[in-house]
């Protein structure tokens, strides 16, 4: 997780063996998420709630995102806490429950079966995520810096285990009545806790440090990291609070102004990390990082859309809730996931590799471990299947649905080359 040349020796980072399989894992899911969705094109032009749609849904959420967060975040959370992570075991065993997890929870939804498979796989999610906020929160407790990233990860961590819980609940109220109303009518909320109280405000946080630190900017302002914190939070809890509470839809539009502005005063923090960088050019792999961070904000603006169109035009309001969710998974969490694996991944493995070497002569640096070549036509495939898949969806044209999935799942099969082709780089020997 540190650029070359960053002291690392006082720092014990976690073993490459607890973090190299959330990568190989989430690339793996990320595949199969799109040539899912290139056989279920058709299902993107209806309504949000089919069985594809859920269990794409959750490779993105849980296969893709979730887990190549958590294995980064092995990595990176000794960096941020001074200290080193309280158990390599429980991180192994976190991967282990979620990687069994997973497939049965994402079978169940695939074939609509939220029988026993389905709430084995929900059960052990939960296990692995609880597993992950244990190991998280002893090794916070053990270090003595107090850090605004640290603070985010441990509160993104707590809503994604508030997610999984209800996500869990919600499966079993399939068949079993645990709520007054059925599980579609809390999906929105399940959806939210998940989307920004776990991705948005984890990836805020550590976008915070990391993005300053890769572009080697003198930049910082740890009281509007703070002030981002307060309006992620205060517009999640407000939804929570009108969910329940009231029946007035446009008040919904209070918590997306709050957490609009907090994505506009992160978009600020970055512009001015941005302007005092100390290294003038700027890498491939940062500039879709940078370009996620802007994506942020068309979600939200769909999604203000969408509540004033609630109440006039169901069939657009359809259109923009599925565009809305497709942006989320698909636009700004794998742009900024697609940047930065290949700012922190081939560190990892050149730390493995060539740690001890480098003082020995010369040897290869992180970014001659993966073929930019390839990584170019990654971004270039992955921003056109963006546009055409997201334009299908909301003028419901099956075909550009096809064409968009069909470029998603080039840009997929590129990126796992290149992934795979760092974690099983070979020393260069002399």
């Amino acid at each position: 997780m540190f650029p070359p040349g960053a002291n690392t020796d006082a720092i014990k980072t976690t073993s490459y063996k607890a973090v190299l399989p959330f990568y190989a894992y989430a690339a793996l899911s990320f595949l199969v998420a799109t040539v899912l969705m290139l056989f279920s094109a058709g299902q993107f032009s209806g309504h949000y709630f089919q069985p594809h749609t859920l269990a794409i849904t959750h490779i993105m959420a849980l296969g893709w995102g979730t887990m190549i967060i958590l294995g980064a975040s092995h990595q990176l959370v000794p960096v941020i806490i001074e200290g080193k992570l309280h158990s390599e075991r429980l991180a192994y065993a976190s991967f282990a429950l979620a990687a069994l997890g997973i497939p049965l929870l994402v079978r169940g939804f695939f074939i609509f079966d939220m029988g026993g498979p389905a709430q084995w796989g929900g059960i052990l999610v939960v296990l692995a995520i609880g597993v992950y906020f244990v190991n998280l929160g002893l090794s916070i407790a053990k270090s003595k810096t107090e850090n605004i990233q640290a603070i985010y990860i441990f509160t993104a961590t707590a809503w994604l285990l508030l997610t999984s819980i209800l996500g869990l609940a919600l499966l079993y109220n399939f068949s079993i009545p645990l709520f007054s109303k059925d599980s579609l009518h809390y999906l929105p909320l399940h959806a939210h806790l998940g989307i920004i109280g776990w991705f948005l405000l984890l990836i805020i946080g550590v976008g915070s440090k990391l993005i300053p630190m890769f572009l080697i900017s003198k930049y910082s302002h740890t009281k509007l990291i703070w002030w981002i914190y307060v309006c992620i939070n205060t517009a999640l809890l407000s939804y929570i609070f009108l969910f329940y509470f009231s029946n007035n839809t446009t008040l919904l539009l209070l918590p997306v102004i709050v957490l609009f502005a907090g994505i506009a005063l992160f978009a600020k923090y970055i512009y001015q990390a941005i302007r005092e960088r100390l290294r003038r050019q700027i890498d491939d792999p940062m500039k879709i990082s940078i370009s996620a961070v802007l994506m942020m904000g068309i979600p939200i603006l769909l999604l203000i859309l969408a509540i004033g169109l609630l109440s006039f035009i169901a069939k657009a309001n359809m259109s923009l809730i599925l565009a809305y969710g497709f942006l989320i998974f698909f636009g700004w969490l794998t742009a900024i996931i697609l940047g930065m694996t290949f700012k922190t991944l081939p560190f990892i493995v050149w730390n493995k590799v060539y740690h001890r070497r480098s003082a020995m002569g010369k040897t290869p640096t992180p970014k001659d471990l993966f073929n930019h070549t390839i990584f170019k036509f990654m971004g270039i495939i992955y921003i056109a299947g963006l546009l055409v898949f997201t334009i299908g969806i909301l003028s419901h044209f099956v075909l550009l649905l096809k064409i968009g999935a069909a470029l998603l799942v080039i840009a997929a099969f590129l990126y796992n080359i290149n992934v795979f082709k760092i974690i099983t780089h070979q020393p260069v020997e002399k």
